[in-house]
């Protein structure tokens, strides 16, 4: 909320700006959030490719939000011949505004095309000839504000060459392992009853049923795990069948029941967290051990290489398994997985 809070001390200052993310889920529940019937406030929200025809310099300031989603260019099969210049979308965000902000984690880089990394930003801006000020943020808000869980997310992936550690608890976050998606569930279930906020979320590891026809009379249960089995969250913009459309299932009540991607989790955070660890990374004797014949992302290809499948899924657990401000509750399909867990999370007292 870093983005939100600059922009409203931006507009309370006089200062024009708007706010740009690439994901489509969190720019329309901004919209949502702030007004639907004003279209002043709609216009706030912008997506990275929204600015291939903007006038130099047009903006005091452009918040890049979730910056680690930009792409190579902002071209798309919608895209007029005559803006398909190659020019990069990093430049076109620094030519539309005086000051231009990229807020980024770079282990939330999930998707091949990705490419929004300090490193690649910088070289941007030398490019352009422009300064650049990295400003590395201390504190954060996510997860309860533990910084210690933040870590311990990302020596568990081995995003940073760490080793896995124990967790030891403290008294920002909460984190727990379970033995069954049931069990994940009826404690989410448990904690919604007492008015919190709870979703499930999965590593993509089931083909997902996007398009619902009329002869359906519920969504398709396609995450299946022995005799438990329930939707991905609805695909599309509308509400079909009781659920929410895609961009709301984080924030809209009826999203629980319905198991999210990381294309629909990331950007969103929400009370309680419950991840499912797929096939696709497991635990084997003293590492991870990434498959990608058991992804089912469509957007990993032939052309995606090894080491960049790796890195990418890797990368997808580390956004699910920060999402809860309260706490996590983990699962792993895979039964050594899920041992290896349990020396790594206490039980909780």
């Amino acid at each position: 909320m870093i983005a939100l809070s600059l922009l409203g001390d931006l507009y309370r200052r006089g200062v024009p700006a708007l706010h740009a993310t690439g994901s489509q889920s969190f720019t329309k529940t901004m919209r949502k959030i702030a007004g639907t019937r004003k279209p002043e406030v709609q216009r706030l929200f912008r997506y990275f490719n929204s600015f291939t025809e903007a006038e130099p310099n047009d903006l005091d300031v452009l918040v890049c939000d979730e910056a680690h989603r930009l792409r190579k260019t902002s071209a798309n099969r919608y895209t007029k011949a005559t803006l398909r210049t190659g020019r990069p979308q990093v430049a076109e965000l620094m030519a539309a505004a005086r000051v231009p902000v990229f807020l980024l984690d770079q282990h939330q880089v999930v998707r091949p095309g990705e490419m929004g990394t300090e490193e690649q930003i910088r070289e941007a801006a030398a490019a352009l000839g422009l300064a650049c000020t990295v400003v590395e943020l201390d504190s954060q808000f996510r997860c309860g504000g533990s910084d210690a869980y933040l870590r311990w997310v990302v020596d568990l992936l081995g995003l940073e060459g760490q080793r896995p550690t124990v967790w030891e608890p403290d008294d920002k976050v909460r984190l727990m392992t379970v033995d069954t998606p049931q069990e994940l569930e009826d404690f989410l279930a448990a904690q919604r009853a007492q008015g919190y906020g709870a979703r499930m979320s999965a590593g993509y590891c089931w083909k997902w049923t996007t398009k619902i026809t009329s002869s359906m009379n519920a969504l398709p249960t396609d995450v299946v795990i022995g005799d438990w089995a329930r939707p991905w969250n609805l695909y599309g913009d509308r509400a079909l069948l009781g659920a929410p459309p895609a961009p709301l299932w984080a924030t809209a009540p009826e999203g629980f029941g319905q198991v999210g991607c990381v294309y629909t989790a990331q950007g969103f955070e929400y009370d309680w967290s419950g991840v499912i660890m797929g096939p696709d990374l497991v635990w084997r004797t003293d590492r991870w051990v990434v498959d990608r014949t058991a992804s089912k992302d469509p957007s990993f290809t032939k052309a995606t290489s090894d080491d960049d499948v790796d890195r990418l899924v890797r990368n997808t657990y580390k956004v699910l398994l920060t999402r809860g401000m309260i706490g996590t509750v983990v699962y792993s399909t895979d039964p050594e997985t899920r041992e290896k867990l349990r020396t790594l999370i206490p039980p909780t007292p």
